[in-house]
């Protein structure tokens, strides 16, 4: 074996040996990995001037730009990772999709699944759909160096709410509707979605991103009961389709407290908790053998830099008896927020958690 090669004979040491990888893995660690969603975003300058003129899925779509954009946080606040600049909408608009994303309103899809004869329109996804994630993720890794690079997806569950609403809900009667009542339909095209899914992250994995993400925001509108019957089977299928690579898998979803251990059951390595439920209390839920990440309120980093540091530290004592922690925000970063207050907050518990 190289001795630029990790054990698993698919990433570079630099990579496999950083503090974000060994958290997945629940080693020990010289710091608390840091690194937070919606970092490449909004909340930057920088972004806002490249993206200046240019659509949201056309910004998706052009690897310079993406690029860019993924390293912007890196540079700025010094994470431990970066995460791959997409949305959760891409495969499908891959496929051919009729959707847009909507400024101030989010993804519109122009005509809205509720049919079984709508699944002939969600044919499988090929690395050929999607050439400019390849080369973007091939740009990213030679500038990131030691860095590790987490691919982005959504989750079935989130992506169905989408395509039977037609857009954001915050009922998701439509698709509650097709899984209540129509159960077979609402399960074959969550299968369909997980396929999809699988083989954009598959895409993102063989190109070099080191850890890959699940993100099921809209996974909290569900009771226990009708998640594990109707979205856990589709969840789990896309965890396995990439078990192979042997890279970590997160799994993220907002308001999902009551599903924590439920989520960890799909298959993922490390599961992401939202600031409603504090970790130490999460990790119960969840169960031994997964690593956490989390979990900060968002809405903290416009209190000042002692509030912020003092629930940063609250967030680091509840985690202090985790196997591993990745620290983040409970759900990604606000437009508003200052971005140098998330700059100290990495250096914050950079420092307060040195081993």
């Amino acid at each position: 074996m190289s001795a630029n090669v990790s054990p698993t004979g698919s990433q570079p040491t630099s990579t496999y040996d950083s503090a974000f990888l060994r958290a997945c893995r629940r080693e020990p660690v010289p710091h608390t990995p840091v690194w937070f969603m919606r970092q490449a975003g909004r909340s930057l300058p920088e972004y806002r001037k490249v993206r200046e003129g240019i659509g949201m899925l056309d910004s998706c779509m052009r690897p310079d730009l993406v690029t860019e954009i993924t390293l912007q946080p890196v540079r700025r606040h010094q994470v431990d990772a970066a995460i791959f600049f997409s949305d959760i909408v891409v495969p499908l608009k891959a496929i051919g999709i009729d959707l847009d994303i909507k400024p101030g309103v989010g993804p519109v899809v122009e005509q809205p699944v509720r049919t079984r004869a709508d699944l002939d329109r969600l044919r499988d996804l090929t690395p050929e759909d999607v050439p400019y994630v390849t080369e973007a993720i091939g740009m990213l890794t030679r500038e990131l160096g030691a860095t590790p690079l987490i691919g982005f997806a959504g989750a079935p569950f989130t992506l169905a709410s989408y395509l039977v609403e037609g857009g954001p809900s915050r009922t998701y009667e439509n698709a509650k509707a097709m899984m209540y009542g129509d159960p077979e339909l609402w399960a074959d095209l969550l299968d369909r979605l997980a396929e999809i899914t699988a083989a954009f992250l598959k895409v993102q994995i063989e190109a070099g991103a080191s850890a890959v993400q699940l993100f099921d925001s809209w996974a909290g509108a569900l009771a226990p009961a009708d998640y594990r019957r109707s979205v856990l089977p589709a969840s789990a299928k896309v965890f396995d389709a990439v078990a192979g690579y042997e890279v970590p898998r997160i799994h993220f979803g907002v308001g999902t407290g009551e599903l924590l251990g439920l989520m960890g059951e799909a298959g993922a390595d490390v599961v992401g908790v939202d600031w409603r439920v504090p970790l130490d209390e999460a990790v119960r839920r969840v169960g031994p053998g997964k690593a956490l990440q989390g979990n900060l309120d968002p809405t903290v980093l416009f209190a000042g830099r002692e509030a912020v540091e003092s629930k940063a530290q609250e967030v680091l004592d509840s985690a202090a008896g985790l196997e591993g922690h990745v620290f983040n925000l409970g759900h990604g970063v606000m437009p508003s927020t200052d971005p140098d207050a998330l700059t100290r907050l990495v250096e914050y518990v950079h420092t307060a958690s040195a081993r």
